[in-house]
């Protein structure tokens, strides 16, 4: 804890969302960190499995703090939305979803919030922190100042990689966008008991830092993907070429690994920005259809190589990216999905992800003919096998090309 900030009265927080992959680590470092912390979530499931110990999903360290901070009390979960009456800070861990024509409902987080009037009050401070679509925040204060006008809210973008949230938690300087110099001075003083550094932003500088953080990284993934299909069709290990040009070179130093770029937040901000600008974002549209169409990629050159209808494949790995168990978006079920289609059998080993079709790693790898590293878990890199391995991630290090 740094020593030349004070809590003051702003102790108890309740984070509406709180038991999900954004609030719980948020919450947990925070209870860490001396702050009363209730994580009020609508999911009686997660709600009773974050109260008994147990993490509802992977994320580096976050057990230890459960047990620690449920037993000594600065931390619990509740379904209950009258403990946010006595909550000095609310933060809201509600983002803005897209829907099946990928468009954004920007009132989606304002109804949520209004949905959360009867158990507000002036004295408190409103921290937003899911991504949402520009303008929601200000729309937010001005709904919230017609209800309660000595209210303070911030837009307070979380910034994390899943699965390593309570190192960067600590680490990453906390952006924080409102109008209001108090409400700075009160949100910096929070965030400055678990991080070193605060900036203050307004709420549209705010809600675009977080969208082109991540549609930034969506689109050199694609150009990542893009070069792999260009070296992989002239016969060429992109690998080779990309440890070529990176080697010692620092304006080639952040290429990335080919791979499946998905997960709950690149694809839908990228949409959320497209949306933006009506649509008019050429670039953002080439990243979806290149990251989208890895898997299609995929099969089309194994078609070229194997005669699928004859063979059994197994599919290594379904989370959306190595390390972590969360399926969401994840581009290896739309890989099996087109595999399905065109093979005898498609089997799947996952080692963290709970799904029923799902068999054991050892009998994937003896029974199919073809394997496919769909995420780069760390226990995948071990693997040994006779058999051909798709490993478009280079975690067995022997080359990406198919």
């Amino acid at each position: 804890m740094l020593e030349n900030h004070t809590k003051q009265s702003d102790s108890n927080i309740v984070i509406v969302g709180g038991c999900g992959h954004v609030g719980l680590p948020l919450g947990l470092i925070f209870a860490k960190n001396g702050f009363q912390v209730t994580a009020f979530d609508t999911s009686i499931e997660s709600v009773d499995k974050v109260n008994s110990g147990l993490m509802p999903f992977v994320e580096d360290g976050a057990q230890d703090i459960l047990r620690e901070t449920l037993a000594n009390g600065s931390f619990m979960a509740s379904t209950n939305p009258e403990s946010i009456l006595d909550a000095n800070v609310v933060l809201v861990v509600i983002g803005t979803p897209v829907d099946e024509h990928l468009s954004p409902n920007p009132n989606s987080v304002v109804d949520a919030v209004v949905d959360l009037f009867k158990y507000l009050n002036s004295s408190q401070l409103i921290l937003l922190r899911s991504t949402v679509f520009p303008g929601v925040s200000r729309k937010v204060m001005t709904v919230l100042s017609e209800k309660f006008p000595e209210i303070q809210l911030a837009y307070c973008p979380e910034r994390i990689a899943e699965g390593f949230a309570l190192k960067e938690l600590v680490s990453l300087p906390q952006i924080i966008g409102t109008d209001s110099p108090a409400t700075y001075a009160r949100a910096s003083n929070i965030f400055m008991q678990i991080t070193n550094e605060c900036l203050l932003t307004s709420f549209e500088e705010a809600e675009l830092a977080k969208l082109f953080t991540n549609v930034w990284r969506y689109i050199k993934f694609a150009a990542a993907n893009q070069f792999y299909m260009m070296a992989n069709d002239f016969g060429v290990d992109y690998e080779r070429v990309r440890n070529a040009i990176s080697l010692n070179y620092p304006r080639a130093s952040d290429l990335p690994s080919a791979g499946f770029a998905a997960g709950p937040c690149l694809f839908k901000d990228t949409m959320q920005l497209s949306a933006l600008v009506q649509q008019n974002f050429a670039l953002g549209h080439a990243a979806m259809m290149i990251n989208e169409g890895t898997p299609g990629y995929i099969l089309q050159r194994l078609e070229r190589k194997y005669d699928l209808s004859t063979m059994r494949v197994g599919i290594l790995g379904l989370s959306f990216k190595g390390g972590v168990d969360d399926v969401r978006s994840s581009l290896a079920y739309k890989l099996r999905k087109l595999l399905l289609f065109k093979c005898k059998e498609v089997m799947v080993h996952d080692p963290l992800v709970l799904d029923a079709r799902i068999v054991g790693m050892d009998e994937v790898i003896e029974k199919c003919d073809l394997l496919i590293i769909g995420s780069p878990h760390k226990i995948y890199s071990e693997i040994k096998s006779d058999k051909p391995v798709i490993d478009i991630w280079n975690i067995l290090g022997a080359g990406v090309t198919i």
